[in-house]
């Protein structure tokens, strides 16, 4: 007969401490089998086999299973599309019920459903629990019980909210002793699921205290390690946000007002699931008359606009997976901006490209950026690729680092004039809001 257990179902919290679903799941009635899957209904859709996000997901597993080994337990790690993972499961175990942690992005809310209702008709139950965010869905809302659409009232209200319930750690590791105890089992490969390492290094999992007390006076610095790179961490939860708010709280301000920007953006994902589905958050900015020049788009991507900054920054991106936030806003902006091709089109380029991507963020700065988002400001906002060069490169050690032919003949002159584009930008701009 066999043995009645329970899943922790790994998502977006490749870790072992301080993770909400996993203390759930060992304080229950059975031992714990931990599971991660291999989603292919995302991966089939990666056409770079190289892909720097799988590659860490796996190497995070690793970690996992390791600590786990130590543990005598094993994490089962299934390569293939969630629901059909679950079917098999079912017949292998006698399954209790399943633990997870909330995901708010529209394909994780269609996929969870989907697995939840296999489940129940099979009498197991399907529990989930906040754990990447601090607050989230309808947490922090306006006094009429509507969602906050601009970030000032949003992060006043988030902050009045905080206090030392939401950001304690879970004490997950009392409770080791429930996982189910088994051998160790074999994870697929990245070979065996299409994929192959690149060999670069992940940033790692910490943030000095120093960085976070200079992190106000150095964030905008590209040339300078001033930033915490912790984003790719926070997407797969390899460290837990409560901890890195704690650090914030006591350290840096404007670190967690960071912080609060990404929760901001995952709770109006949450309630206007259709930004996250190709439309603007202000209707009237899906009528710009787009130019979508091909050409001009593929100069962009591959950091040949002429814009040093613009072109360092689209090679870094390229070439390691990151960019400097700083350098994101200038480079969307310019794209929307100077040459008006879609947002949508930079949108799904960083998608691709970046080693932190997360729709909610990714989209809610591209929005910002195109001034079709959640903005206070109208869309006037045009930045000027040269002065913020000067302003936070003024040495030009990040630009030189990536746009080394800058000083000779091969470097190509700019696309477009600064202050001709900006014109065209704000005419085409107040056609398509005056039109509507």
């Amino acid at each position: 007969m066999k043995k009645k257990l329970a899943i922790f179902w790994f998502r977006r919290d490749l870790r072992l401490d301080d993770n909400a679903g996993l203390y759930h799941a060992l304080r229950g009635a059975n031992p714990v089998l931990p599971l991660f899957i291999f989603d292919r209904n995302i991966l089939d859709l990666l056409e770079n086999k190289a892909d720097l996000r799988v590659e860490f997901i796996h190497s995070a597993l690793s970690e996992v299973q390791q600590q786990l080994e130590e543990l005598g337990a094993t994490l089962e790690v299934r390569y293939g599309a969630p629901v059909a993972v679950f079917r098999h499961l079912i017949t292998e175990y006698d399954i209790a019920g399943v633990y997870t942690n909330s995901d708010y992005e529209p394909y994780a809310a269609e996929r969870d459903g989907a697995v939840q209702k296999l489940l129940e008709e099979k009498g197991i139950f399907f529990r989930s629990y906040k754990d990447q965010v601090i607050f989230e869905k309808g947490e922090v809302l306006k006094d009429d019980g509507k969602p906050y659409t601009v970030f000032t009232p949003y992060s006043r209200k988030w902050r009045a909210l905080l206090n030392d319930f939401y950001l304690a750690p879970y004490p997950v590791k009392k409770y080791w002793g429930n996982f189910l105890q088994q051998r160790h089992k074999a994870m697929p490969t990245l070979g065996s699921m299409g994929f192959r390492k690149t060999g670069e290094s992940f940033p790692p999992a910490v943030v000095g205290a120093e960085l976070l007390r200079k992190y106000e006076k150095l964030r905008d610095f590209p040339a300078v390690k001033g930033t915490s790179r912790m984003g790719v961490h926070l997407r797969m939860g390899t460290v837990s946000v409560r901890a890195l708010a704690r650090k914030a709280v006591e350290l840096s301000d404007a670190y967690l007002g960071e912080l609060i920007w990404r929760e901001f953006y995952q709770m109006i994902l949450w309630h206007f699931p259709a930004v996250g589905q190709g439309r603007s958050f202000k209707p009237a900015y899906d009528h710009i008359r787009w130019r979508n020049n091909e050409e001009e788009f593929a100069r962009w991507c591959s950091g040949q606009t002429g814009y040093p900054l613009v072109d360092a920054g689209m090679r870094e991106l390229n070439a390691t997976g990151f960019m400097h936030n700083r350098v994101r806003m200038v480079t969307a902006s310019f794209l929307a901006k100077h040459l008006l091709i879609d947002w949508r089109w930079g949108e799904a380029y960083f998608a691709e490209k970046l080693l932190d991507f997360e729709l909610a963020s990714n989209n809610g700065n591209w929005q910002w950026a195109a001034g079709c988002g959640c903005d206070a400001a109208p869309y006037f906002r045009v930045f000027n690729p040269t002065l913020q060069a000067k302003r936070f490169d003024p040495d030009r050690n990040y630009i030189r680092r990536w746009v080394p032919e800058l000083e000779g003949l091969s470097y190509p002159a700019p696309m477009v004039d600064h202050e001709e584009a900006r014109k065209r930008a704000l005419a085409v701009y107040a056609k398509a809001v005056k039109d509507r």
